[in-house]
């Protein structure tokens, strides 16, 4: 890490060690708004990393962010932190102000764009939109009248709402959309032309992952040192030993891939460095909760233990944006347009 890396990375465990505790998940899950964590992301200028300087954002980098969404998934951070971090550079690459407050991604369903007077309007239905009912606003992708790709962003006081959650108890709430209109609209700016808001979800899951398979580890290894049988720590059998190994290798290959994802962005290449990234956090997941459960034994299975945090989460995240399977069909597609001779330098290109 290069040194504002260094000073982002402490500023964000800092903040977040300080604000996000277990009473304040089981809080959020019982429908509360996180409100002192969020208002501390915003006036640390942290959901406005990716918006440039003129925009009054920090300016930063993919690489730079990923570090954030990440720990926003280590700590379970009941906020839509990557939304909105995602939703503000949307809007600054388009030419559009950047809104205060808590944003989401208005992914799926079909979404129709007409015009209304001078200006446009929205029409459609989508079900499992993140924290849309703690949000102010949501930016949606959709196909203008020109035929052009335009991106709008519209105040969700103006959308009918119907609550829900996921297995983690995160809102996912189903919106409805009717002559809902658009308070600024235009051209999807020249570096996400060809993606969608499914790849940028993708990317914050992903992310969010990695940060929540790090944590499964270090509680995992912490309980194997603290928890003894026959005398002496669990942690100390080379059965348990050899599964905390297999849990830190998938924590690590996550954590690989989705930074090369995030440096990918900055470099033009998207949709199959993305599609990697899911389909590896999808994969690590499914093998890595099952690891942290069997060490915890039946302790892990209790409300009171603070386990379930990261775990839930994990099995919520990669179902969303599209699970793994998906991706993974998206790359076996990606492969079979291309030559035989193409494989080789799609694998290893840097």
């Amino acid at each position: 890490m290069n040194e504002f890396q260094i000073i982002l990375s402490e500023t964000i465990q800092r903040l977040l060690s300080d604000h996000v505790s277990r009473d304040l998940i089981v809080a959020s899950e019982q429908g509360k708004w996180a409100h002192d964590l969020w208002t501390a992301l915003e006036e640390n200028g942290l959901t406005k990393v990716l918006v440039s300087e003129a925009g009054g954002g920090a300016g930063a980098q993919w690489s730079d962010a990923a570090l954030l969404i990440k720990a926003a998934g280590e700590h379970g951070a009941p906020v839509p932190f990557g939304e909105t971090i995602v939703a503000a550079w949307l809007l600054d690459q388009a030419g559009l102000p950047v809104p205060d407050g808590a944003m989401t991604l208005l992914e799926g369903g079909n979404l129709s764009l007409t015009t209304q007077g001078d200006g446009f309007v929205l029409d459609g239905q989508m079900a499992g939109v993140p924290w849309a009912s703690s949000s102010k606003h949501g930016i949606a992708m959709a196909q203008g009248p020109d035929g052009d790709m335009r991106l709008c962003c519209i105040s969700l006081s103006d959308v009918q709402l119907i609550p829900g959650m996921n297995v983690a108890r995160e809102a996912r709430d189903r919106l409805i959309l009717e002559k809902t209109h658009v308070i600024a609209s235009a051209p999807c700016g020249p570096s996400v032309l060809g993606t969608t808001l499914r790849h940028w979800g993708a990317l914050i899951r992903a992310l969010q992952m990695g940060g929540a398979l790090q944590r499964l580890l270090e509680q995992s290894v912490a309980y194997a040192n603290e928890r003894t049988q026959f005398g002496k720590p669990i942690g100390k059998f080379q059965a348990i030993q050899q599964q905390l190994s297999v849990l830190a290798t998938q924590a690590a290959a996550t954590g690989v891939a989705t930074n090369y994802a995030a440096q990918a962005v900055e470099k033009g290449r998207l949709s199959h460095e993305i599609a990697v990234a899911k389909v590896r956090a999808d994969e690590a997941a499914n093998i890595a909760t099952s690891i942290a459960h069997q060490v915890h034994g039946a302790i892990g299975f209790t409300y009171e233990h603070t386990l379930h945090f990261a775990t839930r989460r994990l099995w919520s995240w990669r179902a969303e944006y599209g699970a793994g399977c998906d991706w993974a069909a998206e790359l076996g597609a990606q492969v079979m347009q291309n030559e035989p001779e193409a494989l080789w330098p799609l694998v290893t290109q840097k």
